[in-house]
């Protein structure tokens, strides 16, 4: 009975949550409803330990119409948690691929936005390497050090610019010399 008790609380909970937060998970600009990315990025933490909000961010996100390449992005880096979060082998390996697709048309679009190199980074760099999804790890890296120096950020504020500078320090794919560029970039923010 307490399990059940429990259950329903927890459920009842991220139900709420969830629909609190898809209140102000879009924005009005110039008579175009846009996604609120500092929303999007909160949830898309949340996504990485619950298969729920992975499927719920990702359902409302591929309704919006006319998507930027940064929001592909996000849906990108939504396919592989679901890859994450699916327990067959099959659609493991099905989203993993769907999410490099939509990582590759989301580059393609917006080749100098440091968010989504960094999302592509991230996801690659926790893939296993035997499943070959880690082909653009360095041409990412380079690129998102490139947009640092020349401090273009794009979309990114400056609380994402320092965790996408701690995450490639920390993810050890870095030469000595961009890790010194690097915590000199994090110094100056």
């Amino acid at each position: 009975m307490l399990i059940k008790f429990k259950y329903i609380l927890l459920s009842a909970l991220i139900l709420l949550l969830l629909s609190i937060s898809s209140i102000g998970a879009y924005t009005k600009h110039n008579d175009i409803v846009e996604p609120n990315l500092n929303v999007i990025r909160k949830l898309l933490i949340s996504a990485l330990d619950s298969k729920k909000t992975t499927d719920s961010l990702y359902a409302n996100l591929n309704a919006v119409k006319d998507r930027s390449a940064l929001i592909n992005g996000y849906i990108g880096t939504l396919e592989a948690l679901k890859a994450k979060h699916a327990w067959n082998p099959y659609f493991k390996i099905k989203y993993l691929n769907d999410s490099e697709k939509t990582f590759k048309a989301a580059v393609s679009r917006d080749p100098h936005n440091i968010e989504i190199r960094f999302m592509r980074f991230s996801v690659e760099h926790n893939v296993p390497g035997f499943l070959g999804y880690n082909k653009n790890l360095y041409a990412d890296r380079q690129e998102i050090i490139k947009q640092l120096d020349k401090k273009y950020y794009s979309s990114a504020d400056k609380l994402l610019v320092k965790t996408i500078i701690t995450f490639l320090i920390n993810s050890k794919r870095c030469t000595l010399a961009e890790s010194n560029n690097l915590k000199q970039h994090l110094a100056a923010l």
